[in-house]
């Protein structure tokens, strides 16, 4: 099973680089999980909101193998406790697809990106940086881990 976190941005702040290496680091022993960083689209003067995210979203999707299972962040999908989380990642384990964890720039992510989701997963109903978002997710990802590997970690 191949784990990615596949995130658009490439030139993020040292504290994200920091942060994301550490839990990515400490996972590596038992769930190896890669990051992929995806060009951000051009916004600004030639280029509106929505067309950056046209562009990214055709970026994510171009980064996806065909049989990935697919989880876009998004503050509207379904938010889980930690512990839910850890039994959710225990059966996609289990089921042993491929997993491709997605986070849309600044705008979010395209229609055509949550389609093609299986699951969308609220890291919470803030609306969070997309730096802070990987950093997050890659603790979460960290902490439901040592849930399962009874690894002291995860105290509450």
């Amino acid at each position: 099973m191949r784990v990615r976190v596949i995130a658009v941005g490439t030139r993020m702040p040292a504290w994200v680089r920091s942060g994301c290496d550490e839990y990515l680091t400490r996972l590596k022993h038992g769930l190896a999980v890669a990051l992929t960083e995806i060009e951000p689209a051009v916004r600004g003067a030639s280029g509106t909101a929505q067309q950056a995210v046209t562009t990214e979203g055709r970026r994510l999707l171009g980064a996806l193998g065909p049989s990935d299972y697919v989880v876009a962040l998004d503050e509207r999908g379904r938010e889980l406790t930690t512990r839910e989380l850890a039994d959710w990642l225990a059966t996609r384990m289990q089921q042993g697809d491929d997993l491709a964890f997605l986070i849309g720039g600044p705008d979010g992510l395209a229609a055509e990106v949550l389609a093609r989701s299986n699951f969308t997963l609220a890291l919470s109903r803030l609306t969070l940086p997309h730096a802070l978002a990987r950093v997050l997710l890659a603790e979460q990802l960290y902490r439901a881990h040592s849930i399962l590997g009874n690894h002291p970690y995860h105290r509450a």
